[in-house]
C-alpha cells in the first residue's frame, strides 16, 4: 500500500484512530483559512469544529464524513481553537475528549458524550476539573482501564504547567508565561519537559488523580535532554503491541516522529528511534491501529495545501514490526 490521503475534498489534521463495531473511526481536527497570519504558538490554526470519518476499507474503501459531531459554539466554557481529540468507548457510551482555549486564553481538556461513534456528542458544561495543555490520547486498556496522554510545548502551554521537575497545583496563579528558550533550550542538558498521562474517572468526565510526567529514557536509563531532537514536544499516542505499551509523539520543531516503549501505561518508556522522517509542514501528528488484522499509521502532511497556508491533509499507510517488537520505520512518499 502506498500513502493514501483518506479525504482529499477538504482540510484536516491530527488523527486519532479507533476501531469501534468493525469499522475504523478517524477523529481529526478541521483546518481552515482564518486568516491568521503564522507563528510559533500556533495563532493561525484556528480550528471551530471537528467532523468524524468512518472507513470499512482503509486501503482502498470509500470514505464517509458524517459531518459536524461538535462546534466549539455548543461548549459553554471554549472560546477557540479546538485542536485535537480523541475518542473511546465504555459501557455503550463513546466519550469526546478534546481541547480548547476558555476566554482566558488558556487550553484545557473537555469531555463531550454520544450513544454513537459518529455523534452526535453533547459537551460537558465545564473543562475537565485540573486539566490543561493540548493532544489529548485516550487509551482504554485490557484492564478496562481508560488513560488520558496530553501535553504539547510553546502555544500548546504545557511549559506553563512546570516548576524545575514538578508539576504546578492546580489553583496557583499561572502569571505570564515563561520564555520558551528557556524552558526547552537552555540548558540544553537538563531533562526535556515531559508529556503527562492520567488515569480517568469511571465515568470518564474526570481525572482520577493527579496527572503524572511520561518519562522517556535514552538506552543508558537517563531521561532525554532539552538539547535532543528526539524529545517530545506534543501529539502523544499510545497503543499496546504484544503485552508492550508503545508511547509516540511528535519532536515538534525538529519535525520529526519518535516512539518508546515500556512496561506498563505509566512508564517509564525507554527511546527507541525515528518513526517516521520530517513531512511537509510542521509537525507530524499521528496516530497507530490495528484494523482488520493490519497495522496502520495515520498522520498528516502539507503538500496538497503546498504547505502556502498551513493546511494539512490526513494520510495512512501500512505500519509493520520487527520480530524483537521494535517498529519499521516508516518511508512518506
Amino acid at each position: 500500500m502506498k500513502p493514501r490521503y483518506l479525504f482529499p475534498s477538504d482540510y484536516m489534521a491530527d488523527p486519532s484512530a479507533n476501531v469501534f463495531n468493525g469499522k475504523l473511526y478517524i477523529y481529526p481536527s478541521h483546518d481552515r483559512e482564518a486568516g491568521h497570519a503564522f507563528d510559533d504558538d500556533g495563532g493561525h490554526f484556528q480550528m471551530k469544529d471537528y467532523h468524524v470519518l468512518s472507513f470499512e476499507d482503509l486501503e482502498q474503501g470509500d470514505v464517509t464524513d458524517h459531518g459536524v459531531i461538535l462546534d466549539v459554539e455548543q461548549v459553554e466554557w471554549a472560546e477557540k481553537q479546538m485542536w485535537d481529540n480523541d475518542c473511546v468507548e465504555k459501557d455503550g457510551k463513546y466519550y469526546l475528549i478534546f481541547s480548547a482555549k476558555d476566554y482566558n486564553g488558556v487550553f484545557h481538556l473537555g469531555v463531550a458524550v454520544a450513544d454513537r461513534p459518529e455523534g452526535p456528542f453533547i459537551p460537558e458544561k465545564q473543562p475537565m476539573r485540573g486539566s490543561f495543555s493540548i493532544d489529548p490520547c485516550v487509551f482504554k486498556d485490557d484492564d478496562g482501564q481508560i488513560y488520558c496522554y496530553f501535553g504539547g510545548l510553546w502555544g500548546g502551554q504545557l511549559q506553563w504547567y512546570h516548576t524545575p521537575g514538578k508539576l504546578v497545583k492546580e489553583g496557583i496563579d499561572l502569571g505570564p508565561a515563561p520564555d520558551r528558550k528557556t524552558q526547552l533550550y537552555a540548558p540544553a542538558d537538563v531533562p526535556a519537559l515531559p508529556s503527562c498521562v492520567v488515569r480517568l474517572s469511571d465515568d470518564v468526565k474526570q481525572f482520577a488523580e493527579a496527572p503524572r510526567p511520561v518519562v522517556i529514557l535514552d538506552k543508558n536509563g537517563e531521561p532525554l535532554k532539552a538539547g535532543d531532537p528526539h524529545r517530545f514536544f506534543e501529539a502523544s499516542w499510545m497503543h499496546k503491541y504484544q503485552g508492550k505499551y508503545y508511547f509516540s509523539y511528535s519532536t515538534g520543531d525538529s519535525h520529526f516522529l519518535c516512539y518508546a516503549i515500556g512496561d506498563n501505561p505509566y512508564g517509564p518508556f525507554t527511546y527507541q528511534g525515528v518513526l517516521l522522517d520530517p513531512v511537509v509542514g510542521w509537525t507530524t501528528h499521528h496516530s497507530i491501529v490495528e484494523f482488520k488484522g493490519q497495522w496502520y499509521l495515520c498522520y498528516h502532511d502539507c503538500v496538497p495545501s503546498n504547505d502556502i497556508t498551513h493546511l494539512r491533509s490526513l494520510k495512512a499507510q501500512r505500519l509493520f514490526y520487527n520480530e524483537d517488537g521494535t517498529i519499521q520505520k516508516v518511508i512518506n512518499e
